[in-house]
């Protein structure tokens, strides 16, 4: 859930959005820093202006006359734009706040990371690629194109020279590249997050016979060939039930192989790769994190003084105190000062990330049928997780609050994000942090979307009095043990939810 910031315009933790100056809702919290504040403007700005790429929003004193506010807190407000890979400021004459193509990587490695933190099962990890990655070779199938074809058989030949390398999971660039041929935005996304995080995992295996990784090599190289040519065959039912088999095998690999090891434990081996074009402070900080999480995330102990995480990374101080300010956004470590102090590992918790890609996915145009295909998939897989547990009367007490809620703000236009929090609250209960996480990202992209489409109609308190409705006949069927019915009232739920999304 996005953190909460201060002011009229600001985002609670319950989720609620207040009003922006025009009446309609604006997420950003009461509570909270001014510079979150006026950085999560100054997205929006670029949001409702269509992101113009080039454009530059104005200088650093026309931002600060815009926004009413002092230099310090207009750079912290920039230094959040740029961590969210949105805008830069350009320095020097015509210089400004640069409008840019946001990057998703540095989030998508701290989602990676705290997905391991929390303790992500393999059968966690492995549910959420078996309910996305059939999809999306399904949807490649579909729509591949003939400059998609050559770039699936130029990945299946750079396989092929690639076997001898180290990595048994090195290969799983095919499922990303499917992920981006399914056309779906979110689809593509997700699927990145999941196999780097099987990547980190595969690295804590035991010690394997050179004789058997090699086979388990040929193995996956036969089944990406099998997707493949159902994928350029335009045969979709094929590629989907393909690709559920060989991420089946992956996963009895993965169990098979895997280590005793606490789950936060990586292996040195299991580090971030740096991204080309990355800034310096970035891979400062991503080494950083992965030094925290080899270190099995020790909260509270002192990683070293500035001078000595100088010394350590060679860099200025410029370059590493941008690398503190990542990490302090991240809640991955916070620089202590003082005597004893240092930079002090803390809880990481994922606001930020989820912050980043919701704003990377409405970049890229997610539409309300990607949104809807990928939100049936995690909704109903994390129902039937639910359904699995035969707890309604658990799931009923944690949900009864949040449908009152609902109801109780029926009138409200903040009713959107109330609605929200039935569904990643559902989600919650599953027990799969995955389906969670990426629900959130979701769910903070529709709230977005929504304040910052100047067309987008309102629900309204009919709408909101609706959807509370439907919500209480959902959990219904779930305390009633009732999985046909659940599941039929979500998928119909979903369907007009969707409409709102334009």
């Amino acid at each position: 859930m996005p953190r909460s910031a201060a002011g009229a315009t600001a985002r609670d933790d319950s989720g609620i959005h207040a009003l922006s100056p025009d009446g309609r809702p604006d997420p950003v919290a009461p509570g909270g820093k001014l510079a979150s504040q006026v950085a999560l403007r100054i997205e929006n700005e670029i949001i409702r202006r269509g992101w113009p790429v080039g454009t530059v929003l104005g200088s650093e004193q026309d931002l600060r006359e815009r926004y009413g506010v002092s230099r310090a807190v207009l750079r912290e407000a920039v230094r959040l734009v740029e961590h969210h890979q949105v805008a830069r400021m350009r320095r020097g004459p015509n210089g400004g706040l640069l409008v840019c193509v946001p990057d998703a990587a540095p989030a998508t490695h701290a989602l990676v990371i705290y997905l391991e933190y929390i303790g992500t099962s393999v059968d966690d990890l492995m549910y959420a690629r078996l309910l996305l990655e059939p999809l999306a070779a399904r949807l490649a199938a579909e729509r591949i194109s003939e400059e998609g074809i050559d770039r699936v058989r130029r990945a299946l030949a750079e396989e092929r020279e690639r076997r001898d390398e180290p990595g048994i999971f090195a290969q799983d660039v095919m499922h990303v590249l499917l992920g981006e041929e399914s056309g779906n935005s979110a689809l593509y996304l997700f699927i990145d997050v999941l196999t780097r995080l099987t990547a980190r995992y595969a690295h804590t295996t035991r010690r394997i016979p050179k004789d058997e990784v090699a086979k388990g090599k040929d193995e996956a190289h036969a089944a990406h060939m099998t997707i493949a040519d159902a994928v350029v065959a335009g045969d979709a039912g094929r590629a989907e039930s393909a690709t559920t088999e060989h991420l089946e095998s992956v996963s009895e690999w993965l169990l098979a192989h895997r280590s005793r090891r606490a789950g936060r434990t990586v292996s040195s081996a299991a580090r971030t790769p740096e991204e080309p074009g990355a800034k310096l402070a970035e891979v400062v900080a991503a080494r950083i994190r992965d030094e925290i999480a080899r270190r099995g995330w020790p909260i509270g102990q002192v990683l070293g003084s500035e001078a000595d995480m100088l010394a350590r990374h060679g860099v200025s101080r410029a370059v590493l105190r941008e690398a503190v300010r990542l990490l302090e956004y991240h809640s991955v470590a916070v620089m202590r000062r003082g005597p004893g102090g240092g930079l002090v590992v803390t809880e990481p918790e994922p606001s930020a990330s989820i912050e980043a890609m919701a704003l990377y996915l409405d970049y890229r145009g997610v539409t309300s049928e990607d949104l809807r295909v990928v939100r049936d998939a995690i909704e109903l897989g994390a129902l039937g997780l639910v359904m699995e547990r035969r707890d309604g009367t658990e799931v009923a007490a944690r949900l009864e609050p949040v449908i009152e809620q609902g109801e109780a703000a029926a009138a409200d236009t903040s009713v959107p994000s109330v609605a929200d929090r039935f569904h990643t609250e559902l989600a919650d209960r599953s027990g799969n942090p995955v389906l969670g996480l990426f629900l959130r990202i979701l769910t903070e992209l529709w709230a977005r979307h929504r304040v910052n489409s100047p067309t987008a109609p309102q629900p309204g308190p009919a709408g909101a009095a609706e959807a509370a409705g439907v919500h209480r006949r959902i959990l219904q069927a779930i305390v009633d043990g009732d999985e046909g019915v659940a599941r039929h009232r979500m998928r119909r739920h979903l369907e007009a939810l969707t409409a709102w999304y334009h």
